[in-house]
């Protein structure tokens, strides 16, 4: 029997079905210095199906950061009703590839991976066993944590300017759904130490970051090894033209009681209802999103606000 507290948070959602992944999906990429791979989980049964595209973070693990992680979220969102597909980034540790004047972060590759990953997805369909025909190429989200956060940006508007003075801008306006968990803030209020390892960041902006956005930030989710402003995380919404949502969590640090993994060693606030609320929160604004008539946001909104003991607080702005 499921418990819904560590499932759902308590909060109303679709009843599970059951999941199945494949793995891996291996789409080229010309000048890519390897294949694209990625992970493919789906419902089991069920037709016109949503597809979420999963950007994982940077981190420090060998492979929670690829298409490996995130299983609390994937599962999930699969059990709910979405394809969800997980591109293992340049960046992952897993990959172990030689410094180049794009590592760590691969950034701007990033960005491209999730438009090759939309541009191919009828092959994707057609390799995963028993899903051609399935998906809705016109209902697509964006998901993403930590520099995944950042990654999503990139396709939704946000811009990044290259040493040269190149500012890049890889909004994909297929993506009608987005979620920026725990991202990068403005590169203005990026930390001198972080400035010198990872300058991508540091010249972050989101003037032109005009989509609507669920940005996600836990209360506790500061390093000033980052930024001296606390809520520099929530930029994403705050210096962002609307319409955009913001979701803030009380009491989480960067990983949200564990979302990189199941009983992952990585976690500094363990917490199973903190995932479940998160995990929940999510698939109800992309339902909400995706399908407008789905009153499946409104209601998560209302169970929220009216907890005796508020675990989040929502704000939003037009």
């Amino acid at each position: 029997m499921i418990d819904p507290r560590t499932y759902s948070a308590g909060l109303p959602v679709s009843a599970p079905t059951p999941v199945v992944s494949f793995n891996p999906v291996t789409i080229p990429v010309p000048g890519r210095p390897i294949a694209l791979q990625l992970k493919v989980s789906a419902p089991a049964t069920g037709d016109a199906l949503p597809v979420v595209v999963l950007s994982h973070g940077h981190g420090s693990s060998n492979f929670l950061a690829s298409k490996y992680g995130y299983g609390p979220i994937v599962e999930f969102l699969a059990a709910h009703g979405f394809v969800v597909i997980q591109p293992t980034h340049l960046s992952s540790k897993m990959l172990a590839l030689s410094p180049s004047a794009d590592a760590p972060l691969f950034w701007k590759s990033r960005g491209e991976d999730i438009r090759h990953i939309i541009d191919h997805l009828g092959d994707i369909e057609a390799t995963v066993p028993g899903l051609a025909g399935r998906i809705d190429h016109s209902r697509i989200a964006a998901v993403g944590h930590s520099l995944g956060g950042h990654t999503v940006g990139l396709v939704s508007g946000m811009t990044t300017t290259t040493p040269d003075g190149s500012v890049v801008n890889l909004l994909d306006e297929r993506i009608t759904a987005r979620v920026m968990i725990a991202a990068p803030g403005r590169g203005d209020d990026l930390a001198a130490a972080a400035l010198e390892r990872m300058p991508a960041l540091g010249t972050v902006n989101f003037d032109t970051m005009t989509p609507p956005v669920l940005v996600i930030v836990g209360g506790k989710d500061h390093s000033p090894f980052f930024s001296e402003r606390s809520d520099w995380r929530s930029d994403a919404y705050l210096a962002s033209p609307g319409p955009k949502t913001l979701l803030t969590v009380t009491g989480a640090e960067h990983l949200f009681g564990g979302i990189s993994g199941f009983d992952a060693d990585e976690t500094t606030d363990e917490n199973p209802e903190r995932v479940a609320l998160l995990r929940t929160v999510i698939w109800a604004y992309l339902r909400s999103s995706l399908y407008p008539q789905d009153l499946a946001w409104e209601q998560v909104v209302r169970a929220v606000q009216d907890s005796a003991t508020p675990f989040a607080h929502v704000h939003s702005k037009k």
